[in-house]
């Protein structure tokens, strides 16, 4: 790949990131324990490191805002219309991965 500059790769990046909430905002069948299981990370992640991120520039960013810009919909809301119970397989797979704070 050619060499990209700074501003276009910073751009390209945020399309990804676009790209990635908007397909886990469709694909509400797969529960944040099974992200967290498979890939150590889940949309709470997401939210925590976009807040990181606003943090880190001096925006002002609360939890809930960070977490509805990844569900696309107040938590709660999410919560309540999505997650299941998670099954002792579920649970059983998340302590032998014993992540360390979701997605560090």
């Amino acid at each position: 790949m050619a060499e990209i500059d700074p501003q276009t790769q910073t751009e390209l990046e945020a399309a990804v990131f676009r790209r990635l909430v908007g397909h886990l905002r469709g694909r509400t069948d797969v529960q944040n324990i099974d992200l967290m299981n498979l890939a150590g990370f889940c949309r709470n992640c997401l939210s925590n490191w976009l807040k990181d991120a606003a943090d880190a520039r001096g925006l002002p960013l609360t939890k809930d805002e960070s977490r509805e810009q990844v569900y696309g919909m107040p938590y709660e809301t999410w919560k309540a219309l999505h997650q299941t119970e998670a099954s002792p397989d579920q649970q059983a797979a998340f302590a032998k991965a014993a992540p360390g704070p979701h997605g560090a």
